[in-house]
């Protein structure tokens, strides 16, 4: 099993964001240091839910701090980018870094955002696949040429060719945010791993891995590829000697900054949307995920292996707000709780 870090730099009600920002880097510092697999990084605009604007910006940083540890993108926004830069940005990652560059991207919701980098609600709705398709040829072809609904150029060189890199032959993974049938099936059909949210539980994540293994059986991808497909986890981690502290410290802290979160998120087009109650997801996540002793985490995080099938995880690990404990819940899983996972699928 391999477990990383779940990194939004979340700001909590009364930080600043250079404040959420530091524990955000330190946090991926130490879990390089606590021999964590991954370190994940989000990206959200415009709203202190997470105040990364950039992912893949943010990976450079991390790989330049960094000699081990894998950095990935959970995930860069693909609406309101353009595919080659993207894929320009995740090439020169890869090759620079020696291949510890993850290329996780998703579609994002029909916020502002799409209004303010001028890629329209389309690009949302019906302009992913193309994006996608078009991302994932840039990262496997020595040329690529388009003429699709969205881009249209003659064919250009790939460079840096991402194949280049000793590592990996074929360039840098790319991992597909899956929240619904059409995304796993948008996913399975190209033989792309997938990143499934925290909000689900282990039944719904297992039903999707099914979903995902059917859809790639039916384009005819080989059956060992299938099962070697690398799914990620993501989930919520809090550690502490005795479970009911691990859950009071995420009940403080987490329900003020998803309201505070959640709730800045604007819609491009006014559709009226329904925010979940903070408590009470908080105490969902809770319940669903790693909170507790080490013991305790080491077991969730097998049976999530076992019901699912899943061996990569990304743990959110800032839900306290505070540094230090950020820190301290990043060290203990490391040194605590990973061992004991050690020879389990």
């Amino acid at each position: 099993m391999r477990v990383g870090s779940f990194v939004l730099g979340a700001r909590f009600p009364g930080q600043g964001e250079g404040e959420a920002l530091h524990r955000a880097v330190r946090s991926a510092e130490v879990a390089e240091e606590a021999g964590l697999d991954a370190v994940w990084l989000g990206e959200h605009h415009f709203v202190p839910y997470g105040t990364c604007p950039s992912a893949i910006t943010l990976a450079a940083l991390l790989l330049g701090r960094t000699r081990r540890i894998r950095v990935g993108t959970a995930v860069s926004v693909l609406p309101t980018v353009h595919p080659v830069a993207l894929g320009e940005q995740a090439a020169l990652l890869h090759v620079t870094s020696g291949g510890r560059f993850s290329l996780g991207v998703g579609r994002g919701g029909p916020w502002v955002d799409l209004e303010v980098f001028g890629a329209g609600l389309q690009a949302y709705e019906r302009g992913f696949p193309e994006s996608l398709d078009l991302l994932v040829r840039w990262l496997r072809e020595p040329s690529v040429a388009a003429d699709g609904e969205r881009y249209r150029f003659r064919e250009v060189p790939v460079v840096p060719r991402p194949s280049e890199a000793l590592t990996e032959a074929t360039g840098p993974e790319v991992v597909v945010a899956c929240t619904s049938p059409a995304s796993v099936r948008l996913a399975a059909e190209r033989g792309l791993p997938m990143l499934l949210g925290m909000h689900v539980g282990d039944e719904e994540k297992a039903g999707m891995v099914a979903l995902w293994a059917r859809h790639a059986r039916a384009c005819g991808l080989p059956v060992p590829e299938i099962r070697r497909a690398s799914h990620v986890s993501a989930g919520v981690c809090q550690i502490a000697d005795r479970r009911t502290d691990a859950a009071e410290t995420l009940l403080k802290a987490m329900p003020g900054w998803l309201r505070q979160g959640l709730g800045a998120h604007v819609t491009v087009d006014g559709r009226r949307r329904r925010m979940r109650d903070p408590l009470a997801y908080t105490e969902l996540l809770c319940g669903l995920h790693p909170v507790g002793t080490p013991r305790l985490c080491a077991d969730r995080l097998a049976a999530t292996g076992e019901r699912t099938g899943i061996s990569r995880f990304a743990l959110f690990v800032e839900g306290s707000g505070d540094l230090a404990a950020t820190e301290e819940t990043v060290r203990r899983l490391g040194c605590e709780v990973i061992p004991q996972l050690a020879g389990r699928p």
